[in-house]
C-alpha cells in the first residue's frame, strides 16, 4: 500500500479525483434508483377474460405517475366549478375504459405533416369551437408535432381494440407550444348550453387529461367534442367530475368561456377536435382557428 505522506502532489490529486467521481457515480445511480417509480400493474378491471385487445394489445388506461412540476408557479386565482343536468341517459361505457372518451385506450404516432394551419374547403360553422381559447393571451398558434390517432375497433372484445392510425384526416392531434406551468382554458364557443354562460361540459377528467362536449348529451356522437391531453388538471374539477360521475353522471361539470381547466405541464398542449364523433384536422384555419389570416 503507497505512502500518502510521500506521495507526489499530483498522483494524490488523481487519485482523489478518481474517488470522487467513482463516489459521484454509486450516489447518482443510488439517486435514479430512489426517485424512479416502480412498475405500475395496469388496471384490468371490467375486461371480460380472455378479451383480445388487437394491434399492439392495448390495454385499458393504468394510473400513471404525473410528472412534478418542479419550478415555481405563479399564483392563480382559485377556479370555481358548477354542474349542469345532463339530457339523455348516461354514457353506455365507463368511461375509463371508453375509448371515445378516455384517448390514452387508443395510441397515435406522429407525422410529418405540415406543423402550420391549413386551409380546407367546404362549409364553415361560425360557432365551432375556437382553439385561440385554449391558451391567454390569444396568439397565433405555434405547432410542434403533429400526430395520427389510431382507429378503434368496437366488435373484438369487451372493450375494443386499437386499429391502424386515422389516415384521412392526414393529421387527428397537434401539440402546440406552451410554457410550462401556463394555464390552460376551454376552447370557445358563442352558443351556451345552458342558462349562466355554460358552453361545454365535462365528459371525462383524470390528474393530466381532460374532454369536453360542447352539447349536454352526454355522448361523443352529438356536436363538437375535444381532447386535450397531457396538462395537470385543475384538483377541484377532477374531485367534482368523480364525484358526479359516481352519483351516476344524472349531472355532470360545466364550463364557460373563460374557466381555467388546469395548467400545462410540459412545453407543449396536445389537442384533439371531433364532430360527431369523427375526427377532425385540429389545423383547419375556417374551422377552429377562425380570424387568423393565410399564412
Amino acid at each position: 500500500m503507497p505512502d500518502h505522506r510521500t506521495e507526489r502532489p499530483q498522483a494524490r490529486h488523481l487519485r482523489y479525483a478518481r474517488q470522487w467521481i467513482a463516489f459521484a457515480c454509486v450516489f447518482g445511480l443510488l439517486l435514479w434508483l430512489g426517485l424512479s417509480p416502480p412498475a405500475q400493474a395496469q388496471s384490468t378491471a371490467g375486461v371480460q377474460a380472455g378479451a383480445t385487445l388487437g394491434p399492439g394489445e392495448t390495454l385499458p388506461p393504468y394510473r400513471a405517475f404525473m410528472p412534478l412540476l418542479a419550478y415555481d408557479l405563479p399564483a392563480l386565482p382559485v377556479q370555481t366549478y358548477a354542474a349542469i343536468p345532463v339530457l339523455g341517459p348516461p354514457v353506455d361505457r365507463e368511461p375509463e375504459f371508453n375509448a371515445d372518451l378516455n384517448l390514452a385506450m387508443r395510441s397515435y404516432i406522429s407525422t410529418t405533416a405540415p406543423l402550420n394551419l391549413v386551409d380546407i374547403n367546404g362549409p364553415t360553422d361560425p360557432d365551432a369551437p375556437q382553439l385561440t381559447g385554449l391558451l391567454s393571451p390569444t396568439r397565433p398558434p405555434t405547432i410542434v408535432r403533429a400526430y395520427q390517432v389510431d382507429e378503434w375497433d368496437w366488435s373484438c372484445s369487451a372493450v375494443g381494440c386499437r386499429g391502424e392510425p386515422i389516415a384521412n384526416p392526414a393529421v387527428t392531434m397537434i401539440a402546440l407550444a406552451a410554457t410550462p406551468g401556463e394555464a390552460v382554458y376551454i376552447p370557445t364557443r358563442g352558443p351556451e348550453i345552458h342558462g349562466g354562460g355554460y358552453r361545454a361540459m365535462v365528459l371525462y377528467a383524470t390528474a393530466d387529461r381532460i374532454t369536453l362536449t360542447y352539447t349536454r348529451e352526454d355522448t361523443p356522437a352529438i356536436g363538437y367534442l375535444v381532447h386535450i391531453e397531457e396538462i395537470a388538471v385543475e384538483s377541484n374539477l377532477v374531485a367534482l367530475y368523480e364525484e358526479l360521475h359516481a352519483g351516476g353522471r344524472v349531472h355532470l361539470p360545466a364550463l364557460r368561456n373563460g374557466d381555467r381547466i388546469g395548467r400545462a405541464t410540459f412545453a407543449t398542449v396536445k389537442v384533439v377536435v371531433r364532430d360527431t364523433g369523427s375526427f377532425m384536422d385540429p389545423r383547419s384555419r375556417k374551422d377552429w382557428w377562425q380570424g387568423f389570416l393565410q399564412q
